[in-house]
């Protein structure tokens, strides 16, 4: 599986503009012999065709189709551009991750990339990093001190979502009853600066409800500095009040985002699947307790790129959903769901070649926005029938 490496990463560079960046970058795979020296001539080609700027100072420069035949192995090389460098419409690069790829392998790194990329200081944090390692860091979804970017320096900033990472999740732990699974959920929002030691206290000592189906939940709302919420479940089943105990969602509430977090538990109970919380893994669980199912019109496509939804793909789908005013979500097989109009949650689904997804639109022109998404997708996005 293609990955990122501290070995892949070069620091203090710079460049006048993107085309001197992407030669440098082609060269660099051309050393570590992942590709011949021609394809810059494709990740030359496929700049012109589309932008491959993703946003927050990060651009993933890679060849055309064409010429996945110089391509000897799949590879990646980062370079760092401390000052930045101009990649045309205002747009910044700080970190520029040129991808060399036989087939699809590199829909895995896009994904990791984009998930991260939809948080809030990206472009900041990589301006600073100062190693390899802080750059890895930042592109694991931490800051180089290792807190989860989403749970670091949240007092005095303005939320758009709840806080629920995978820092936040705790499975399997060993309690021996309901209190000491509260301690823990409140102790992990309490590492994360959500809240300080009064909160951990009246989080504790506030009855918890039983939500049914062996879901607990604790709340406080003292001393709570962002909205946040950790999740924990027990090594074994165990028994509170004659009622089963496999989980327990913490909420630390200081405002009203987390009301679609409690409508995706909502309608977990209400269809019955409030079990797959307790047989899933941290991805999934803030999948499950994030993602409100959306409404509307619906229309499902098969998407029959070669190589899936990636760069200039999914560029051109995005540019078909922002011609409408329509609220657009496009879920995947796995029942994922995301903003149909954001380029990095798009890819964040990793789609493949022959995938099904289905599209949500809500708003006056909503069967128009899918019509034309399905006529965008029966062209091949950009890239033929």
């Amino acid at each position: 599986m293609l990955s990122l490496s501290t070995n892949d990463i070069q620091l203090k560079q710079s460049a006048s503009n993107k085309q001197h960046a992407i030669k440098a970058l082609a060269q660099s795979l051309a050393n570590k012999t992942y590709v011949e020296a021609s394809y810059v001539d494709g990740m030359l080609a496929r700049e012109a065709q589309h932008s491959t700027y993703l946003g927050n100072g990060i651009a993933i420069p890679h060849g055309t189709v064409d010429t996945r035949d110089l391509v000897n192995k799949t590879g990646v090389q980062l370079h760092h551009y401390p000052q930045g460098v101009d990649w045309g419409e205002g747009q910044v690069v700080y970190l520029a991750i040129a991808i060399a790829a036989k087939s699809d392998e590199h829909l895995a790194i896009l994904k990791q990339l984009t998930h991260v990329l939809s948080a809030d200081g990206i472009e900041q944090q990589l301006q600073d990093c100062d190693s390899a390692e802080a750059i890895i860091a930042v592109l694991e979804g931490k800051s180089a001190e290792g807190s989860a970017l989403e749970g670091s320096s949240l007092e005095g900033k303005q939320q758009s979502a709840t806080l629920l990472t995978t820092d936040l999740i705790q499975l399997a732990f060993p309690a021996q009853d309901l209190s000491q699974l509260i301690a823990v959920a409140a102790g992990l929002l309490k590492h994360h600066h959500c809240i300080d030691n009064t909160g951990v206290a009246d989080a504790i000592t506030t009855p918890a409800y039983h939500l049914g189906q062996g879901l607990w939940l604790a709340k406080t709302t003292k001393s709570v500095t962002a909205t946040a919420i950790s999740f924990v479940t027990p090594a074994k089943t165990l028994q509170q009040n004659s009622s089963a105990v496999e989980g327990i969602i913490m909420l630390a509430s200081a405002n009203n985002l987390h009301l679609d977090n409690m409508q995706c538990v909502v309608d977990l109970i209400y269809n019955q699947q409030v079990n797959q919380l307790f047989n899933a893994d941290a991805e999934t669980i803030i999948r499950l307790l994030t993602e409100v199912k959306p409404s509307g019109v619906t229309a499902t496509f098969t998407i029959h790129n070669s190589h899936g939804l990636h760069a200039r793909p999914s560029a051109i789908l995005v540019n078909i959903a922002k011609q409408y005013q329509a609220d657009i979500q496009v879920t995947n097989a796995a029942g994922k769901s995301t903003n149909a109009k954001s380029l990095m949650k798009l890819m964040s689904l990793g789609v493949r070649c022959d995938e099904v997804l289905t599209f949500t639109a809500n708003g006056s022109d909503a069967e128009l926005a899918l019509k034309a998404i399905g006529e965008g997708i029966k062209a091949g996005l950009g890239e033929g029938k």
